[in-house]
């Protein structure tokens, strides 16, 4: 298994949005490529779409466990509900160490989202916000579940 933290980190640093960094840190386990991967996790950056809603790299570790522990079969209320707890208990274990779930939040603004332009990549852009970081966490939280949750697939 590849070190998915550091994974994470270089792709956020490579330009892909916290999302995309972390959904793709994990295409050996989730089987997507990794151009795939990029554009199914794209929408989510910025907290959807720079909205500022559900952190990028939160949904992007919420997609793995749906890959890896999902359930297709609408009518499976056991593995629904199972799902869900698992969902809840990774949010716990990020909110733990952030005290959010919320982008905004995370960046410390008050203020939602800052229209559809992303912001350019540079070294300020890099020093001024937590994401790096929080990409790399979500893929230790997720390393830690999958190592206590053998993937059964």
């Amino acid at each position: 298994m590849c070190d998915h933290a550091e994974r994470a980190r270089e792709l956020f640093e490579a330009g892909y949005n916290c999302s995309q960094a972390v959904f793709g840190a994990f295409t050996d386990l989730t089987g997507y490529d990794l151009d795939s991967a990029m554009r199914l996790s794209s929408s989510f950056g910025g907290g959807m779409g720079r909205m500022r809603e559900v952190c990028g790299a939160v949904s992007g570790m919420f997609m793995v466990l749906g890959v890896l522990y999902g359930y297709s079969d609408p009518c499976a209320k056991e593995e629904k509900t199972e799902h869900y707890k698992n969902v809840q208990r990774l949010a716990e274990e990020f909110k733990e160490i952030y005290g959010s779930v919320i982008c905004r939040e995370l960046l410390g603004s008050k203020q939602g989202g800052l229209g559809h332009v992303p912001a350019d990549r540079t070294p300020e852009y890099y020093n001024a916000r937590p994401c790096t970081r929080i990409c790399m966490d979500c893929a230790e939280i997720l390393d830690r579940f999958i190592k206590e949750n053998p993937i059964k697939r």
